[in-house]
């Protein structure tokens, strides 16, 4: 008899019965899956690899100095040639070699000739002032290397998007929107007092969590929209609101009932799990600038979280105050003396509609009643 955890394509298809053949044939199945991925990122890193060689091939020659400003018109014209059937050796792409190497070439090698440091150890650096590919890069389309070098102001900036391209598996779109919205400038700028409430290894890994401000652009809320309809628009849009929060987020809930031993319920706005940290982050939306208030009673929203929901193997969860608009000294006051970790972070939305008068004399009349 068949296990029932045989795998269907065997079930359907092989004539062997035995329960240890079928359990090989799904292990060679996985293992030739692997095989394919490994050979995909073995093709990608050696033509990296030969981008890499020619940008650097360009740059060490001096090549536009020594044989004229059109040296790389006719060099891909040549390369063209040569491999009729390659599509990589056009002009542009050729000047994207180039640029590509030469970005981090500046970075790297001419800051350590003038400083006689190297810090990058990432890319081995070689005697005679060359630079090696660094593995990770192998694992990065070229395309998005194009995006990384063409939009990046810094090495940090690029080595940052770098990573997060592996991290998150980004396709090109979310990589450019990313850095379209300022990801590298944003990561992490909430003020927060976790240097206070986190041990230290913690520190670090919450704090990039938490981006300031937030791009809510892919909202579209009406002029004098309230917390109600900022958060089920959040809600709505939830994915979104994930890819924005960062990698690692899950949704647990909106208006999740906390209730107390003694019977009273209370209700925080969002709940997410933060699964690569093992914890909860509990959100209070604010569609009104920052006041102390808001961290109080986000403060107590998080102790009630680790008390009511917080798991053996998690770790402290952490209270998050989004709001329209903060002054930094008041957070940073507000948030001195509380014991839990919290920040605050702003949201930019830039797609904000007319409400019509028949809106706002509704929303007149609901609040009188």
């Amino acid at each position: 008899m068949k296990e029932e955890n045989t795998p269907e394509f065997v079930k359907r298809d092989s004539v062997i019965d035995d329960s240890k053949y079928v359990q090989w044939l799904s292990d060679l199945k996985q293992r030739y899956r692997q095989s394919q991925i490994k050979a995909v990122v073995r093709i990608n890193q050696s033509m990296l690899e030969f981008y890499w060689e020619l940008g650097r091939d360009i740059v060490a020659l001096k090549a536009e100095s020594k044989w004229g400003t059109g040296v790389l018109q006719q060099l891909s014209a040549d390369l063209q040639k040569i491999f009729p059937n390659e599509k990589g050796f056009s002009y542009t792409n050729i000047r994207y070699m180039k640029q590509w190497y030469l970005f981090y070439y500046e970075r790297v090698i001419i800051r350590h000739q003038a400083d006689g440091k190297f810090d990058r150890p990432e890319f081995c650096h070689q005697v005679g002032g060359e630079l090696l590919l660094p593995e990770d890069f192998a694992l990065v389309p070229w395309k998005h290397h194009v995006a990384i070098i063409s939009k990046s102001k810094s090495l940090d900036e690029a080595l940052f998007y770098i990573n997060e391209v592996i991290a998150g598996n980004w396709s090109r779109s979310r990589l450019e929107d990313e850095i379209k919205s300022d990801l590298f400038g944003r990561q992490g700028k909430a003020i927060t007092n976790f240097s206070k409430t986190l041990e230290l290894p913690q520190q670090q890994l919450a704090q990039e969590i938490l981006k300031d401000p937030l791009d809510f652009n892919f909202l579209h809320l009406k002029k004098g929209y309230d917390e109600r309809e900022l958060e089920e628009a959040l809600v709505t849009n939830i994915t979104n609101f994930l890819l924005e929060l960062g990698n690692g987020f899950s949704f647990v809930g909106r208006q999740m009932e906390l209730r107390m031993p003694g019977g009273q319920t209370f209700f925080p706005d969002l709940i997410f799990y933060h699964i690569p940290q093992h914890r909860f982050v509990v959100v209070e939306l604010k569609a009104v600038q920052y006041i102390p208030e808001f961290a109080g009673k986000l403060n107590f929203y998080v102790t009630a979280v680790d008390e009511l929901m917080k798991g053996e193997g998690d770790n402290p969860s952490v209270g998050l105050v989004i709001c329209k608009s903060s002054d930094k000294t008041v957070v940073e006051w507000s948030l001195k003396d509380i014991q839990k970790p919290l920040g605050v972070a702003t949201y930019q939305i830039e797609q904000v509609v007319e409400r019509t008068v028949k809106e706002l004399e509704q929303q007149k009349k609901d609040k009188k009643q």
